[in-house]
């Protein structure tokens, strides 16, 4: 019985540590993407602030002259 025991605390304590590991892996996982996510919300607020101000510039060409 005390064979079985501590075998299977061995066992478990084989998988924590597996879990831990791929926990940690996820969570550095997380942090790149994370990462990943604010630098392509950044490029898209710059595309779009350009965008505006094309559009902006084709309006003003646009509109005829007022006398």
């Amino acid at each position: 019985m005390k064979q079985q025991l501590e075998q299977r605390l061995q066992e478990l304590k084989t998988e924590y540590a597996s879990g831990q590991k791929a926990l940690a892996e996820l969570e550095n996982k997380e942090a790149v993407l994370k990462s990943t996510l604010q630098r392509i919300n950044g490029a898209i607020q710059v595309l779009e602030e350009e965008l505006s101000k094309e559009n902006s510039k084709e309006e003003i060409k646009a509109k005829p002259p007022v006398k």
